[in-house]
């Protein structure tokens, strides 16, 4: 399927949104809530599978059980431009990070991905899934086990939390990396999963148990936030989760002061 060349402009810095220009006629993809603004002229669509499928109802199947199997719904929102001049719709970043644009043409028609980065494309584009085939990867992967596959000469836009890093890795060379942490990489690019080594450092650490190899050659993408690792503080500093608040380290925290003004007694 052809895709359609669109023009795009990133906006923010810590939280940031993708203004995609849109051609007559032409169209985006984009995962379910992260639209952000369409001007008058863009029509929303909800389709089955990612629009990039031919073969009638079977081929858009395969493509809605693709998209089932890393986690995302079965059905996307396509937002095509049905005016007489250009129009733009946006879509915003779910949370502070960087939206990392690629052009699949240039990087060689593929690209894997963790499976919530992914926030947006071009029409033609197809999201597909990719295996990650080594026993530590299926056995230990957790969130790098099944990865989403992107595939097309389309514009791509993925999301990275916190900071982006963005290496080429020599052929050989090789980084040790969080599993989390991982956002893309070129399929040239051999990933694995290792276990840390030391049970002291396994189990004191802080660090999990197990972490991503990449070994070159290829583009990699990293991010110093992963969405996991977001949730899990949100959660231990949220009291109504379980967790503690943030005054508990004060002697006379909130929770102290509430209890003598508000008649924390049994009197």
């Amino acid at each position: 399927m052809a895709m359609d060349v669109v023009d795009y402009e990133i906006f923010g810095s810590e939280m940031q949104y993708v203004e995609v220009e849109l051609d007559p006629g032409e169209a985006a993809i984009g995962e379910a809530g992260v639209m952000m603004y369409m001007q008058d002229g863009i029509t929303m669509d909800t389709i089955f599978g990612d629009g990039s499928q031919q073969g009638g109802f079977f081929g858009k199947l395969m493509g809605a059980g693709k998209r089932l199997l890393t986690g995302e719904g079965l059905f996307t929102t396509v937002f095509q431009n049905s005016g007489a001049g250009k129009q733009r719709v946006a879509f915003a970043a779910p949370y502070p990070g960087k939206i990392v644009p690629m052009d699949l043409n240039q990087l060689g028609g593929t690209i894997i991905c963790q499976k919530d980065s992914f926030l947006c494309a071009a029409k033609g584009v197809a999201l597909g899934i990719a295996f990650q085939k080594k026993l530590g990867v299926g056995l230990f992967g957790g969130e790098g086990f099944i990865m989403q596959k992107l595939d097309g000469d389309g514009m791509a836009f993925v999301h990275a939390g916190g900071t982006l890093m963005e290496r080429t890795l020599a052929p050989g060379e090789t980084l040790r990396v969080d599993t989390g942490c991982v956002v893309a990489f070129q399929p040239t690019v051999d990933f694995d999963i290792q276990f840390v080594g030391k049970i002291k450092s396994a189990i004191f650490g802080g660090e999990g148990l197990f972490f991503a190899t990449l070994r070159g050659p290829g583009k990699v993408w990293l991010q110093s936030l992963p969405l996991s690792r977001l949730a899990n503080r949100i959660i231990l500093s949220a009291p109504a989760a379980g967790g503690r608040s943030a005054d508990q380290g004060s002697l006379l925290g909130a929770g102290v002061l509430g209890g003598l003004i508000g008649g924390g007694s049994d009197d």
